[in-house]
């Protein structure tokens, strides 16, 4: 009867971002209520950019989220799973200012964005290609805008439920307009890469275990929401369980045709319109 050693197990090195969806996603996996005989899950929180850097320049992680606007830039290294990501169905990051402005006004103004490889920056220069941005820390975009040093700011994460609190107006929210463009399909925001060198077992083995994961958090959500909670940044738990759920959800789980139709799209329009310099075709690793 063979057994197995700790020679034999398989680690899979995960990056996320330190945010309560992420958290709740990998809930099952981070605290060991989902193993995988023959694997070991370690996990590594940073935020979004910093994660679409390192894995187009440095493929270092197993598996890393990504926002899908940094996809084409790492495809050569990294197929996307087919699980865990953040679909926004008729909402998305938002521009938002202390004033009100018209949406030919706030293609003039200067833009506080939370990164470059950001797919709520992508989603911007779609609408506005000539919009003038500067890139600042996700989390310091509302203080700043509030501060008057930006005009606006474009915001993701949390602040999509907060910024009224600061007296701050939504200006346009990007996952409404791209509904609009698109005839009706979600804004696919962030998903999970997988690195294309572990092998087509490994990859679907742990693709499997973070649907697992995702489905575990689902099935047992007040235990993932008390885990989550150390991540939502100042949100109370109902605010939490709002956001969680928000990006959280059956298209998690699956995205669904239209949710791999809109992926596409996304990409293909950043590639016309001159966004992103290559084209990009996504593998998914069911």
């Amino acid at each position: 009867m063979s057994t197995t050693t700790a020679t034999d197990v398989q680690e899979i090195k995960i990056a996320h971002s330190p945010d309560s969806d992420d958290a709740f996603m990998f809930y099952g996996l981070a605290t060991n209520k989902v193993r995988v005989p023959g694997y070991k899950f370690t996990h590594v929180l940073t935020d979004i950019e910093t994660l679409n850097q390192r894995a187009i320049h440095d493929p270092y992680y197993d598996v890393t989220a990504i926002s899908f606007h940094a996809y084409p830039y790492l495809q050569e290294n990294y197929a996307l799973m087919a699980c865990g990501g953040s679909v926004g169905d008729g909402y998305g990051p938002m521009i938002v200012s202390p004033r009100k402005y018209t949406l030919d006004e706030v293609k003039k103004l200067k833009i506080a964005v939370p990164g470059t490889m950001t797919t709520a920056y992508l989603t911007l220069k779609l609408f506005a290609p000539d919009i003038e941005t500067v890139t600042v820390p996700f989390d310091e975009i509302i203080p700043k805008v509030v501060s008057g040093e930006f005009d606006a700011g474009l915001i993701i994460h949390e602040g999509q439920l907060t910024y009224g609190d600061n007296g701050l107006h939504k200006i346009l929210d990007m996952g409404v307009w791209w509904r609009d463009e698109t005839g009706g399909l979600p804004l696919p925001l962030g998903g999970n890469a997988i690195r294309r060198s572990l092998g087509a077992e490994s990859m679907k083995i742990t693709t499997q275990a973070l649907r697992d994961s995702i489905q575990h958090a689902l099935d047992h959500r007040p235990a993932a929401l008390e885990y989550a909670m150390q991540f939502a940044r100042d949100l109370d738990p109902a605010l939490a369980n709002k956001f969680v759920g928000m990006y959280v959800n059956e298209r998690t789980l699956n995205y669904g045709d239209d949710g791999r139709i809109a992926i596409q799209k996304l990409l293909d329009m950043g590639y016309e319109r001159g966004v992103i310099p290559m084209k990009s075709k996504v593998d998914f690793i069911d």
